[in-house]
């Protein structure tokens, strides 16, 4: 996979942000990466990271300013300036509210505006209600066009029996799967 304009969306799963960053770094080597922020990444320091400095680690592998507000992402559709969308990670209420087509953050909006271009999405997911309250809407999304998951699994199984998390070591073949129209398998590891 080389010279595609990729967007990579992240929403607040802020405890993966280190296994993120080297995903982007390795898809800016060949590709064009447009990094979009959701609100609480813009505005949210956390313990593991303050939100001046991922800013700052995106812009740098990047080249680019994150795209921050819903304005800007609107243009990603009728623009067509995408040929992959990555969400990664994807909480629990990105992944709820894309399945409800409800566009209240600039990540979702940069969703809902490559979907029009019939063109795929990638979700890395991250969240602690994946086999609880937020099955049904992966159930959903998986059978829906043009949306593709990264294989995940169970994170803590004893202490966390809901959570899901992608195996971000495998986002750059999933993203090529999606390029190609097909869903990377088996997109549930060790279930």
């Amino acid at each position: 996979m080389k010279d595609k304009n990729i967007g990579f969306a992240i929403t607040g799963s802020f405890c993966t942000f280190t296994k993120i960053l080297p995903c982007v770094e390795k898809l800016a080597e060949s590709n064009n990466i447009i990094p979009i922020f959701s609100y609480s990444v813009r505005d949210t320091d956390t313990r593991f990271y303050k939100a001046a400095d991922f800013s700052y680690d995106i812009e740098f592998i990047t080249g680019k300013k994150p795209i921050t507000t819903i304005c800007d992402a609107e243009p990603i559709g009728p623009k067509c300036l995408l040929d992959l969308l990555i969400i990664a990670p994807c909480t629990g209420n990105t992944l709820t509210k894309l399945n409800h087509a409800i566009t209240d953050t600039p990540v979702l909006m940069a969703a809902k505006a490559h979907l029009r271009n019939n063109k795929p999405v990638l979700i890395a997911i991250s969240t602690n209600d994946g086999l609880s309250n937020n099955a049904r809407n992966f159930g959903d999304l998986i059978n829906k066009k043009n949306i593709y998951f990264v294989p995940f699994l169970q994170d803590d199984s004893d202490k966390k029996p809901y959570s899901l998390v992608a195996d971000f070591d495998l986002l750059k073949d999933a993203a090529e799967a999606a390029l190609e129209g097909r869903q990377l398998q088996p997109v549930m590891i060790g279930l």
